[in-house]
C-alpha cells in the first residue's frame, strides 16, 4: 500500500504546487486536497504518471475534516492552510479562525486517526518578531524578546503550541514544523510580494532592514522531503528554519526591482499602512511594518545539517527570480543604484543610514 497524503490549503499557489508535485512521487497512492474551494490553476510539475487526486471541499473550522481523514485512511497530513491571508476570508477575524480554530479541529481529527503516521505543519519565521532588541540571528531555540501581540505571528505561535501538545499526546506520529522565511517566486501570492509590487515603496526613514527569502521551489522541495522521504524518517522530525543563504537590505531589493522608495517617519508609516489596508491596495500589517523597519535573519544550520537540505536558491537568487517576473519599475535598477551611490557619497560617513542591528 502506498502513502495517502492529505494537503490543506490547496486553493493557494503553494498548496496547489505541492499537491501536484507529490502526485508524481513514487509510493504515493492518493492525494487528498482540502480547502473551501479548489485550486484555480494547479501548475504541472514535470512528467510521469499521476497518482489519483481527490478534492474534499471542507472548512477546517468544522468537524467534517475528521470524516475526510477516516474515509481515505490518510497516513500523512501536510497542513499548509496557515497563512497571513486566505481566499474567501473577508477579514482578519476570519483568517485567525481559519488559522487557529481550523488547526485545532484538524489536530483533533488527527488525534482520533488510527492510520496517521506523519504530520507536517507550515509555520513562519514571523513568530520571532521584529524589534530593535532582537539578536542578529534567530535559531530555532531562540525565544523572541516580545511575544507576538496579534496578527499572523500570534496565530503561528498559537498553532505551534497546539502542534507541540498534539506531539505529546501522539508520540507515535512524526511531527515536523517548518518555519519559512518570506516565500518568493514568479507566482508568489504573499502580502510581502504585494508590497514589492507597489510602484513606489514606502519605507521607514533611517532604517534599512536585513531580509531573508526562500524560493517557492525550495519551499515545495522541503515540504516533499518532510512528508515523503523515508531516508529522513527520523532527521526530519522537529522544528526547522527554512531560508535561502545570505541576506538582502530593503534598499537592495528596491534597486533590483527598479522601484523608488519614499522614506517616511515611523509613525507616519503606520498611517500609510492603514490607508493601504482601507483601500485594499495591499495587506500592510503591523508585523510587516516591523519587518520593514527592523528586519529579521534566521539561522539555517539545522535545515542543512540535521534535516539534510541545502536550498538551491540563496536569498539574493530567490529575490532575483521574483524580481525578473515583476513589471519593470519606474527607473532602471542600474540608474537607481547610481543615484543611491551618489547620494551616499555626498552625505559622507558622518550621515550613515541605519541598518538594523548593524
Amino acid at each position: 500500500m502506498g502513502k495517502v497524503v492529505l494537503v490543506t490549503g490547496v486553493a493557494r499557489h503553494l498548496g496547489a504546487r505541492f499537491a501536484e508535485r507529490i502526485r508524481r512521487q513514487p509510493g504515493v497512492e492518493l492525494v487528498v486536497g482540502v480547502d473551501v474551494e479548489p485550486a484555480r490553476d494547479a501548475p504541472t510539475e514535470g512528467a510521469g504518471p499521476l497518482a489519483p487526486y481527490v478534492f474534499a471541499r471542507a472548512d477546517l473550522r468544522r468537524p467534517a475534516i475528521a470524516r475526510v481523514l477516516a474515509e481515505h485512511d490518510v497516513d500523512t497530513v501536510v497542513h499548509l492552510n496557515v497563512s497571513a491571508t486566505n481566499p474567501g476570508a473577508p477579514g482578519r477575524a476570519a483568517v485567525k479562525e481559519i488559522n487557529v480554530i481550523g488547526t485545532m479541529q484538524l489536530l483533533g481529527a488527527c488525534q482520533q486517526s488510527t492510520t496517521l503516521r506523519r504530520l507536517v505543519v507550515k509555520s513562519t519565521t514571523e513568530i520571532y518578531g521584529s524589534t530593535p532588541r532582537d539578536p542578529a540571528v534567530f535559531g530555532e531555540r531562540t525565544q523572541p524578546k516580545h511575544l507576538p501581540s496579534g496578527g499572523f505571528a500570534k496565530d503561528a505561535a498559537e498553532v505551534e503550541g497546539y502542534v507541540r501538545g498534539f506531539g505529546r499526546r501522539r508520540p507515535d506520529v512524526a511531527v515536523s514544523v517548518l518555519r519559512f522565511a518570506n516565500i518568493v517566486g514568479p507566482a508568489a501570492d504573499t502580502p510581502l510580494s504585494e508590497y514589492f509590487a507597489l510602484p513606489v515603496l514606502p519605507t521607514a526613514l533611517g532604517y534599512d532592514p536585513r531580509l531573508q527569502f526562500v524560493h517557492e521551489d525550495d519551499a515545495v522541495e522541503v515540504l516533499r522531503l518532510a512528508a515523503l522521504d523515508p531516508a529522513r524518517a527520523t532527521t526530519n522530525t522537529g522544528t526547522f528554519n527554512v531560508a535561502g543563504e545570505g541576506v538582502l537590505l530593503l534598499s537592495q531589493c528596491a534597486r533590483r526591482l527598479g522601484r523608488p522608495t519614499v522614506p517616511v517617519l515611523l509613525p507616519a508609516l503606520g498611517w500609510v499602512a492603514a490607508l493601504a489596508r482601507q483601500t485594499r491596495v495591499t495587506d500592510f500589517s503591523p508585523e510587516q511594518i516591523g519587518l520593514l523597519t527592523h528586519g529579521r535573519v534566521v539561522d539555517t544550520f539545522q535545515l542543512r545539517e540535521t534535516f539534510g537540505y541545502q536550498p538551491r536558491f540563496s536569498t539574493p537568487e530567490a529575490f532575483g527570480d521574483f524580481a525578473a517576473a515583476q513589471r519593470r519599475g519606474l527607473l532602471p535598477p542600474e540608474r537607481l543604484a547610481a543615484v543611491t551611490d551618489r547620494l551616499t557619497a555626498l552625505l559622507g560617513p558622518e550621515h550613515p543610514t541605519r541598518t538594523d542591528r548593524s
